[in-house]
């Protein structure tokens, strides 16, 4: 698997999405240092900035300026890393580890854990609403509303609470649109949010919310997959939970051939939603691959 292009963009891209987050939780100069030292905990776990790398690279297609692509990008890891945090907790999934540390309650304690995820939350809108973002208001405005669709009761956290809701029961089409939600509203908002910025026609804003929705989707299959075979140490969080809770994934509704067929499934119908952008979409293609592939 060539990820010649996208290992390019990584190389230039990942430290300027690293000074971002740095610039929005500084290590100095809090009025709640206990409370930035946890968000800072949370941002700084390793991640590998999916979400904004798919914002750079969908923006890039229509020549969107890369800084104010690293700022929104920034934005979405924050809201994503807040749902981490929400998500590990003793009344969700009390998870042991993120990323291979502790798990933020773990390490801090639950009030502090929840006061992080509550504060980057609001930090994302902050974010994007900014007036020093170099785009128009109205712009600014689409993607505030945007993240808020993708991270509320039509996305994400709806998509959490079905989560809670399901078991090994719950129907293939219950499990693809509870993933869509959990996991793909959020990427797929990624995917889109550089067309956004460039205030893209609808057609190719339609394009990139299929790919995201393909991505998204590949991104669970992934991750349930790794559940059952990955290496703990690579992945950096205890696996096998799935099945000890009973959970629905599709590893558990298709089987693992099943599962590798429903993913190879995606990355193609993520390839095919961009043929209409040529070569200059050669990054996003190398990433949806890698995501279907990764060991972590």
């Amino acid at each position: 698997m060539s990820t010649h292009t996208l290992d390019m963009v990584r190389h230039a891209m990942v430290p300027r999405i690293e000074a971002e987050l740095e610039r929005l939780v500084p290590a100095t100069g809090q009025d709640a240092p206990r409370l930035a030292e946890a968000m800072r905990y949370a941002l700084h776990a390793g991640g590998k900035r999916v979400r904004p790398l798919l914002t750079v690279m969908s923006g890039r297609l229509f020549d969107v300026e890369d800084t104010s692509l690293v700022r929104i990008g920034a934005a979405i890891e924050c809201l994503h890393t807040y749902s981490l945090v929400h998500d590990d907790l003793p009344a969700m999934d009390d998870a042991r580890e993120r990323r291979g540390r502790p798990a933020l309650h773990r390490a801090f304690d639950e009030a502090t854990a929840i006061l992080a995820g509550d504060a980057l939350q609001a930090l994302a809108f902050s974010s994007l609403a900014d007036p020093s973002l170099p785009l128009l208001g109205g712009i600014r405005a689409e993607l505030a509303h945007g993240l808020a669709v993708a991270a509320g009761a039509h996305g994400m956290c709806g998509g959490q609470m079905l989560d809670l809701e399901a078991d090994t029961a719950t129907g293939l089409d219950g499990l693809r649109k509870l993933q869509a939600l959990k996991t793909g509203a959020l990427i797929t908002f990624a995917c889109e949010a550089g067309a956004i910025a460039a205030d893209a026609r609808d057609a190719d804003r339609s394009a990139l919310r299929v790919f995201g929705r393909a991505v998204g989707a590949a991104f669970q299959i992934r991750d349930d997959l790794l559940d059952v075979e990955g290496d703990a140490l690579l992945v950096g969080k205890d696996l096998g939970r799935d099945e000890e809770q009973a959970k629905a994934t599709f590893v558990s509704a298709l089987g693992v051939d099943g599962a590798r067929r429903e993913l190879a499934a995606a990355v193609e119908m993520a390839e095919a939603a961009l043929a209409r952008f040529g070569d200059a979409a050669t990054p996003l293609s190398e990433l949806a691959r890698y995501i279907a592939a990764r060991t972590s």
